[in-house]
């Protein structure tokens, strides 16, 4: 009888350990997958907090520009309109196709700026173009730091046997941040 109880209790401890490791590979996994969702989140708040500060750089190169080209009123209201609906976005996708149409109007606005060779040498307009070169860089960085988590975000959904632990708590695969359409091809310039 002890013989049989001894390989019993055995046989229990080492169940008990496989549970304990498999509870603790559970736990492990979802706080890697937690982690990474975090890091996601993070990334895209990243991209949000670029596109505001080039927001929040746009009325101070109009209103510069505007000393100088004051009858280009279109330009600097779409530059407006399109500020609007960045700041009024919710989502990635909306914040995306708002930038879009900034960056449209932002182009429209230095091509006007070509015609006007004293505000080109204007420092305040110099300066605030060098801020809005360098925020470009920054908006640029964030969204390929934005990628790279997602990316390793998606691979931690999709791989065994984290899968299991994704499926069974609702984790979904993130979307990565995309160029808009048209955006490899080369844009026309004419004079």
């Amino acid at each position: 009888m002890k013989k049989s109880t001894g390989i019993l209790l055995g046989v229990l401890g080492a169940v008990l350990v496989l549970v304990i490791a498999v509870v603790g590979w559970g736990v492990s996994a979802y706080n890697g997958l937690v982690d990474a969702e975090q890091q996601v989140h993070t990334q895209a708040s990243q991209i949000e907090t670029q596109l505001q500060r080039r927001s929040d750089l746009i009325p101070n190169l109009v209103n510069t520009v505007k000393g100088y080209a004051a009858h280009e009123e279109e330009i600097f209201t779409a530059l407006a309109d399109a500020r609007a609906k960045l700041s009024g976005a919710s989502s990635l996708e909306e914040m995306d196709e708002a930038n879009g149409e900034l960056t449209s109007a932002l182009n429209r606005l230095m091509v006007v700026v070509e015609n006007y060779p004293d505000l080109k040498a204007n420092q305040n307009f110099v300066a605030l173009q060098d801020e809005l070169a360098g925020t470009e860089n920054r908006i640029t960085q964030a969204r390929r730091d934005y990628n790279d988590a997602v990316q390793e975000y998606n691979v931690r959904v999709r791989r065994f046997p984290s899968n299991l632990i994704a499926g069974m708590f609702g984790f979904e695969q993130a979307a990565l941040f995309e160029s808009d359409e048209g955006a490899s091809s080369v844009p026309e310039v004419s004079f």
